[in-house]
């Protein structure tokens, strides 16, 4: 009896770690998600990255509200991997980013990651340092717009 049991046990197992379908398709969660734009190098855009920001306008004062939001969405999806900080933890502390990347950029990577890690080769020289990929967090467009203003409260825009 023992012996059945382990051997259902067992097949239960094997039948379980099988290949997983996504509505037909194969699917691997390793794997990044880059459906939505073609791996072609030589079309990216490095001020602007990818994505569907092309002007971002930003107000000289800091929108301290926003800010506030900012902050409470990074504390729940960005503060595991980003120091507030010139630090790296996971991924590159924020400290400056807003002086060395233009705001559509910023918009574009935290909204639409995995395009601009395969073409950009600043992001993949910081992947090789960082050694894991910024992950898609599904940010809608207002949360990604009030981390912005939370980055740009961390490098001092008052």
């Amino acid at each position: 009896m023992k012996k059945l049991v382990v051997l259902i046990t067992t097949a239960v197992m094997l039948f379980s770690c099988g290949k997983k379908e996504k509505e037909g398709e194969d699917y691997n969660p390793s794997k990044p998600n880059t459906e939505s734009t073609p791996s072609d190098p030589s079309s990216y855009d490095p001020k602007r990255g990818e994505g569907k920001f092309t002007t971002v306008e930003l107000g000289a004062a800091l929108d301290q509200a926003m800010a506030t939001k900012g902050e409470e969405v990074a504390g729940v999806k960005c503060t595991s991997c980003h120091k507030p900080t010139d630090e790296k933890l996971v991924g590159p502390g924020w400290k400056g980013v807003t002086e060395r990347r233009k705001p559509e950029w910023i918009m574009n990577f935290i909204t639409n990651p995995d395009p601009m890690i395969d073409k950009d080769p600043e992001v993949q020289a910081q992947l090789e340092i960082c050694l894991v990929r910024m992950p898609n967090q599904g940010l809608s467009d207002d949360d990604a717009r009030n981390i912005l203003e939370y980055m740009r409260k961390i490098d001092g825009v008052k």
